[in-house]
């Protein structure tokens, strides 16, 4: 290969960058020129695309975001539209393809090297909730975002005497809230993996203030329900006044932390490795602290899972 393209597609995540950059000097490490391709799928289609050279991804390992956007592209989800964006691309001379992004983006790259077009996948969101990696790129700080804000509400809950109800990003997955909610030291957590009714957390908080404990911080995952209509059940129930937090968007952006950064570099650098090595349908992962390679079609038919033996510790340790 000659030359080589990678993009970001789905939801932003911190390290994509860092991602990024380990693609674009592993390439040029390796006499391959690197294109960018920008706003994703959209991009290829559009024919959006930039050279990518040393300079060009300097100083961005520390920076939240992709430089090369992304953007929901509707066209790409079919045959035509893939049609479309693989002609473009080829005509640009690009003979292969990383794609940096989550299940929505995997399920592109799975099509286009379902379609003969060598394409690498490497896992970057902050859900944490793709198969074949214990860990992806964003998930570490994310994670640490929801701890700082752990940190500074129980600041305000303590001074209080009061309950305060966070939600936190995560749709289909609790992962960010049960790490969060461990490292966080928060009173109840509730997830889309394990059932954890209302009565339950009220029941806690009561067993709480009955040794002298006033304060409570119940985490919540947004896909096992709406911050909002917990904290109203718990007023209902208990006649206690509680206060609402929904992080939201913050968690998506800021600083990586040192493990993304330095996640996204491994990843990103075995990617180009297994690009030129002739590989095609694959995705990179951390399994077990090394670095290691699998079926993206294995990636896309499994669902990930919490461990619950995490979610036990958690739920025990902050009684």
């Amino acid at each position: 290969m000659k030359r080589i393209g990678v993009l970001t597609s789905g939801g932003d995540a911190p390290g994509m960058n860092a991602a990024i950059r380990a693609v674009v000097r592993m390439g040029i490490y390796s006499s391959v020129e690197v294109v960018g391709i920008r706003r994703g799928y959209l991009g290829m289609i559009e024919e959006d695309l930039i050279p990518l050279g040393v300079g060009s991804v300097a100083d961005i390992i520390h920076r939240g975001g992709t430089i090369l956007h992304t953007a929901r592209s509707d066209e790409f989800m079919t045959e035509e539209g893939r049609q479309r964006a693989l002609h473009n691309v080829r005509k640009q001379g690009i003979e292969g393809l990383i794609v940096i992004g989550g299940n929505g983006s995997f399920a592109g790259a799975k099509a286009l090297a379902d379609m003969g077009f060598p394409t690498i996948g490497i896992p970057g969101t902050i859900d944490n909730d793709i198969p074949g990696t214990d860990f992806t790129i964003g998930f570490d700080t994310a994670v640490n975002t929801v701890i700082d804000a752990i940190n500074k509400i129980r600041d305000t809950a303590t001074s209080h005497e009061r309950i305060f109800v966070l939600e936190v990003m995560g749709r289909h997955s609790g992962q960010i809230a049960l790490m969060a909610g461990l490292a966080g030291g928060a009173e109840s957590l509730i997830i889309p993996e394990e059932t954890m009714t209302v009565r339950k957390v009220t029941d806690k908080i009561k067993r709480g203030f009955q040794r002298g404990k006033k304060h409570n911080i119940v985490l919540v995952a947004e896909g096992a329900g709406s911050a909002l209509a917990v904290s109203r059940e718990i007023e209902k129930i208990l006649g206690l006044e509680t206060r609402v937090t929904i992080l939201g968007h913050i968690q998506r952006g800021g600083t990586p932390t040192a493990f993304d950064r330095a996640l996204a570099s491994r990843l990103g650098g075995r990617a180009v490795e297994l690009l030129l090595a002739g590989a095609s349908g694959r995705m990179v992962g951390m399994v077990g602290c090394q670095i290691r390679d699998s079926d993206l079609g294995f990636a896309l038919s499994q669902k990930t899972t919490i461990d619950l033996e995490v979610y036990r510790l958690a739920n025990i340790l902050s009684m």
